[in-house]
This record gives structure tokens, C-alpha cells and sequence, in this order.
């Protein structure tokens, strides 16, 4: 009789523990399949049977707690470098195309403020939508993109990332324009090398031998004599040979100043003063020509390290060539300014002329090109030598019909 009760009171309190126990589990297992790591167990107030149970759900807790703390902080310390870096990130849901993520510096470099899918940069920009989608993980591609108005070199890489059964594509979008810039002009730099020495090799014995033959043919034996009047078309075939080949001694000496610019000798150079001196230089020009030159400098402290010489060398062949530009404006006018635009010195020569299509932005920089008859395509090449040795670049924007602008940047 005393044992019969006895054990049913046991049984009744093992069921209660284990009804407990099942309630605080089921409570712990969703807290975190909620991930509500913040809920705490009462260890004080419980049973001694389950204060075990709820010391260790707390344990586990704070381990969770730790974990997520740690991913987060690791998440915002690489967001906060990937927002820092030039290169510009892109990743999307490869199936439906939603836009996951991506940095400022990808938004400044295609000109997006927000992209919600990639299907939304068809309607932006369809060719660099086409070329992004067709563009195979692992590949890369180098294209060119024009923003405000100016040719830019991208290098797109491409990869896949699967997560939570989702594969995303990974895009870097790198600038390269300066870098390729520089390699192409030690590229032209070393064929010009080539070229000029092997024509002034090749053509300055033919100018000798030429001078030597009408030499010859001047002398007082043969111009007595009774075949001097057959001669005469001879001497008309050198004097042509001779002509043609000082004419292309002269063309092959102008691109050796493409390469005899090696060294800066670089001092402090105030903008004012700098175009105090074009304006002076110009001005006789300008008036001839009835062509308004505006100066504008909101800074007059404004200076640069530079080669002065090289440096005025350059604008007076842009002021040139905008002068050539606005000759058939009724109100030419050509802008003569400076500024400073994200940590660089920004000088920039506009004019409003006739522009130029896109088709040739991408070329007047090479030597050997001109879109002007009489122009030699030394100019402009020379100046972008000159503008990289100054560890800078030059750029234009151009709209046709509207105008030019050429931008130093240092």
C-alpha cells in the first residue's frame, strides 16, 4: 500500500520532467529556427532536474550570438572594402537575373544609380547588357564604353558563386584606360623607333645619289655635248627623286620628336601665370580671326607640378587646333579653363566647333592619324607622350555640331 502510491508519485513526476524538458526544447529548437538568439533561460527559477538543460540552450546561445557577430562584422568589414576599391563589383541571380549586390564604384563606372535586375541594363545600355550576359565565368573581355562624352576601356572579369542553391554571377569591372594608354604608347613609341631609322637609312642614300646624278649630269662635258637634249627628261626624273625623297627625309624627322621627350624637368607652375602666357602668346591670333577666348579660374592658388616648357608645348597645339576647329562659327569661341575634380588638377581646353563623330574619339591620339588634309597626326600624339610622362592622361569629349573639349589631367 505504501509502495503503490509511492511509485505512482515517481511516474508522475518523471512524466512532468519529461513533459517540461520536451517544452523547453521545443521553445530552444524555434528560437532558432527563428534565429532568436536573444531569448534567455531562466537557470535560477527552474527545477534543479533541468537547470543542466537550460544552462546549456543558454551556452549554446551565446555561442550563436558570437558566431553572428563575428559574420557580421566580417560582412561589413568587407563591404566597407569593396566599397573602397576602384574596382567596380556586380553579382546577380544568374536564373532570374535580381540584382544581389553591388559597390559605388561599379555604379560611377557604368553611370547607374540603382539596378534592381541585369534585364534593367538592356534598356541603359544594350550592347554592354549583351556582352555582360554572353560573357562566360572564368573569361574576361576588354570593352569600350563611352561616359560624359568620353571613350572608356573596362575590363570585365567574370565567375559563379553558388549559395543556399542559388548560383550567382560575380562581375569586376576594372578601368584600364590609363593603363592601356601608357602600354600603347611605349607600343608606337618603339615602332617609330623602327621606322624612322630604317627610312632615314633607306631614303638618305637615295637623296645623296640623286644630288650626285644631276651633279653629273650638270658638268661642262656632257652639257656640250650632243645628247644634252635627251637628258633633259633624265634630269626632270631626278630632280623629282630628289625632291620626293627630302620631302619624306623631312615627314620621317617630325616623329622623331614623338620620341626625344624622356625627361621632365618639373618645377611648381601656377595656372594663372600659365595662362597669362597663352593668352599673351594667342591673342594676335585670336584677334585676327575674330575668335573670343574666355579664361575661367575660380582658383587663382591653383598650381601643378610640371614641365613648363612641355606643358604650354601642349596647350598652344590644342588652342591651335580649336582655333582650326571654330574658323567657320559665326561666334567662335574657345575656353581656356582649370579646376580640381576628385583629388586631381583638371585643365581643359573647349571649343565650339564643328565636333567630331564617335567613331574618330577613339583614334586621334594615334600617330600618323589627322582628320585635316594638311596635318601631319604628330600633334595630339605628342601631346598624350607628354601628359603621360606627367604621370597624367589627356581625354576628350566631343558632341557633333556642338563642340570639343580636351581635358589635361594631372
Amino acid at each position: 500500500m505504501i509502495t503503490g502510491p509511492l511509485l505512482l508519485y515517481i511516474i508522475s513526476r518523471m512524466i512532468h520532467f519529461q513533459k517540461k524538458a520536451q517544452d523547453e526544447v521545443e521553445q530552444f529548437v524555434e528560437a532558432i529556427q527563428y534565429r532568436d538568439f536573444s531569448r534567455h533561460f531562466d537557470v535560477r527559477k527552474a527545477p534543479n532536474e533541468l537547470k543542466p538543460l537550460r544552462h546549456g540552450f543558454n551556452e549554446i546561445n551565446a555561442t550563436f550570438k558570437q558566431i553572428t557577430r563575428e559574420r557580421e562584422t566580417q560582412y561589413q568589414y568587407l563591404q566597407k572594402i569593396l566599397e573602397l576599391v576602384d574596382t567596380g563589383i556586380l553579382s546577380y541571380e544568374q536564373d532570374g537575373g535580381e540584382v544581389n549586390w553591388t559597390n559605388d564604384s561599379f555604379k560611377k563606372l557604368i553611370d547607374v544609380p540603382y539596378l534592381k535586375s541585369i534585364q534593367s541594363l538592356e534598356k541603359r545600355d544594350h550592347g554592354l547588357y549583351d556582352e555582360i550576359t554572353q560573357l562566360k565565368p572564368g573569361d574576361n573581355k576588354v570593352l569600350t564604353i563611352t561616359r560624359d562624352q568620353q571613350l572608356v576601356k573596362i575590363l570585365i572579369t567574370a565567375s559563379l558563386m553558388r549559395t543556399d542553391n542559388k548560383t550567382s554571377k560575380l562581375l569586376a569591372f576594372q578601368n584600364v584606360s590609363e593603363a592601356l594608354d601608357e602600354t600603347e604608347s611605349k607600343a608606337w613609341s618603339k615602332l617609330l623607333n623602327v621606322m624612322t631609322h630604317e627610312i632615314m637609312n633607306s631614303v638618305a642614300p637615295i637623296s645623296s645619289l640623286a644630288d650626285t646624278l644631276k651633279n653629273r649630269l650638270q658638268s661642262p662635258e656632257i652639257v656640250n655635248s650632243d645628247i644634252s637634249d635627251e637628258l633633259e627628261d633624265i634630269e626632270l626624273g631626278i630632280d623629282t627623286i630628289k625632291r620626293r625623297s627630302e620631302g619624306l627625309l623631312k615627314f620621317t624627322e617630325s616623329y622623331r620628336s614623338l620620341n626625344k621627350i624622356t625627361k621632365l624637368d618639373l618645377d611648381k607652375v601656377m595656372v594663372r601665370d600659365m595662362f597669362e602666357n597663352m593668352n599673351s602668346l594667342m591673342r594676335p591670333t585670336l584677334d585676327k580671326k575674330r575668335i573670343e577666348l574666355d579664361i575661367i579660374l575660380r582658383d587663382p592658388a591653383l598650381a601643378i607640378e610640371a614641365d613648363i616648357n612641355l606643358v604650354e608645348q601642349v596647350l598652344i597645339n590644342l588652342l591651335v587646333n580649336a582655333i582650326e576647329a571654330v574658323k567657320d562659327r559665326e561666334h567662335p569661341q574657345i575656353t581656356l579653363s582649370a579646376e580640381i575634380q576628385k583629388n586631381k588638377t583638371l585643365v581643359k581646353v573647349s571649343d565650339n566647333g564643328l565636333g567630331m563623330p564617335p567613331e574618330l574619339l577613339d583614334k586621334i591620339f594615334i600617330p600618323f592619324f589627322s582628320t585635316r588634309k594638311t596635318g601631319s597626326g604628330i600633334g595630339l600624339s605628342l601631346c598624350k607622350q607628354i601628359m603621360l610622362l606627367h604621370k597624367g592622361n589627356i581625354q576628350v569629349q566631343s558632341t557633333e555640331g556642338k563642340g570639343s573639349s580636351f581635358i589635361m589631367q594631372f
